[in-house]
């Protein structure tokens, strides 16, 4: 039973599993935030072009014990009628389009970050090797700072430079 334990922390504490773990909580608190947005913010609007609530927007297939009208989705669902839910899917389908059309934006910009990543010049060495001592120098070095030679320059630019510089 201990090895069964262990092995499971093992992967519950593997990176992917964490990632995924942030990944669905912050779905989950997204979601939220777009059903508010949705409900809060968008359907009032659309209220304003019907005298009443948008979710209670229904077709009555089949009346219930107290015959129509129903004033409101609740009222029918109290009656027992069987009813179309128009106004609460328009609203589904309002927070599907807001959070495709986040996710669409986030990917945009998470794969514009890459093609930049992938178009940056790549970065050269930093360092080079002393060729008598072999040790880790700063590529503008001139002298070795463990043996103190003068290094060899690495272009012909700069053997022309030195040339220059310590000609009589």
């Amino acid at each position: 039973m201990n090895k069964v334990v262990k092995e499971f922390r093992e992967f519950a504490m593997r990176g992917s599993v964490l990632d995924l773990a942030v990944g669905v909580i912050i779905g989950s608190a997204f979601g939220l935030v777009v059903t508010s947005f949705t409900s809060d913010i968008l359907t009032p609007p659309l209220e304003l072009l019907r005298p009443q609530d948008f979710r209670d927007l229904f077709i009555v297939l089949r009346s219930g014990a107290v015959p129509p009208p129903y004033p409101t989705l609740g009222a029918a669902v109290e009656a027992g009628a069987v009813t179309v839910n128009v106004g609460a899917f328009l609203d589904s389908v309002i927070s599907f389009l807001i959070t495709a059309f986040a996710l669409f934006l986030l990917l945009r910009a998470i794969n514009s970050a890459k093609r930049q990543e992938e178009q940056a010049p790549p970065t050269g060495p930093t360092t080079k090797k002393c060729p008598y001592c072999l040790s880790d120098l700063p590529i503008a070095a001139a002298r070795c700072a463990f043996c103190t030679s003068h290094l060899p320059p690495d272009k012909e630019e700069d053997a022309e430079e030195v040339q220059i510089a310590t000609a009589p």
